[in-house]
């Protein structure tokens, strides 16, 4: 009766602790070996000249990065494809497959690493073994389909489940630097369910300086005030939606707040993100002033 738990229990790690695949990833994300590498690509990414084409392949006006949505196409062209290599008489189709991936995986790539840039340290770590290994997988359909042309179709497909290999590989690499680490993801969603309800008092009027950003608690929850004029205060979310970076340290410039980690660029008023990284907007909240107190709500 209890065989099937039993099989399951002894395929799991022993003990309470960490996988061996998980702590692998853990040894990585604190390993500084690759930093210099780290470092020289991120240089050299960042001075790419591509002006609003960065915000497009951060994926702002998607509202999430753009990068899982791109690498579909490779990956589903070369899975067809390596389903096709068992079909006889599917060489041309397979071949066309393969070919189809290794256009895909261009914008796909470009969009990851300009993404990539922009990350923190543990997660950059990471990011580089998943680029190895989507660049080794490829290098190996690069070599599939050389060989397919070639009639070669046998070493061809060899070639192609090589890759497919790697390009696997690298899939769980990202779902660790994506689910795991929160690369990508929106770090102010939780701000909603976090805060509190109906008006609290916040600071006092008097308090804040015209056009400097003050961290301020808003009952346990971390926002940031910035007084604009005289009689207006604007309230968002203390930490960056991008990667959680302290706005309350960030500069104010033409109504919007700028995070001093990578630059991402809120507008005051309503949260939006006008520039990226960050494509998701700021929460922000209702400000109203009673006997020279700030008082604010979540703007739900």
């Amino acid at each position: 009766m209890n065989t099937l738990p039993t099989v399951l229990r002894s395929a799991l790690p022993s003990g309470d602790g960490p996988g061996v695949v998980l702590r692998a990833m853990d040894r990585l994300e604190k390993s500084p070996r690759t930093d210099g590498l780290a470092d020289a690509l991120r240089s050299a990414v960042r001075a790419l000249p591509l002006g609003a084409a960065r915000d497009v392949l951060h994926g702002r006006w998607l509202g999430h990065p753009v990068h899982p949505l791109l690498v579909q196409f490779p990956i589903g062209a070369w899975l067809s494809a390596a389903v096709l290599d068992l079909v006889p008489g599917q060489r041309r189709a397979a071949r066309l497959l393969v070919g189809a991936g290794l256009a895909g995986a261009g914008p796909a790539a470009v969009s990851g690493w300009t993404d990539w840039a922009e990350l923190r340290r543990p997660q950059m770590r990471v990011g580089l073994v998943h680029a190895a290994a989507n660049i080794t997988g490829v290098v190996c359909y690069a070599c599939s389909l050389a060989a397919r042309c070639r009639g070669r179709h046998a070493r061809g497909g060899a070639w192609g489940f090589c890759g497919l290999g790697a390009i696997a590989a690298g899939g769980a690499i990202g779902g660790h630097l994506a689910y795991r680490q929160g690369a990508g993801a929106n770090h102010a969603e939780q701000v909603e369910a976090l805060a509190p309800t109906g008006w609290h008092r916040l600071i006092a009027l008097d308090d804040l300086a015209t056009g400097r950003p003050q961290r301020v608690s808003l009952d346990g929850t971390a926002v940031v005030a910035v007084r604009t004029d005289e009689h207006t205060v604007r309230v968002l979310a203390e930490r960056c939606s991008h990667m959680s970076g302290p706005l309350a340290d960030g500069r104010v410039v033409d109504g919007c707040l700028v995070c001093p980690w990578h630059g991402s660029t809120f507008r005051l008023a309503d949260g939006w993100n006008v520039t990226g990284p960050a494509t998701a907007p700021q929460p922000t909240f209702e400000v109203r002033v009673v006997n020279g107190q700030v008082e604010a709500r979540y703007a739900a």
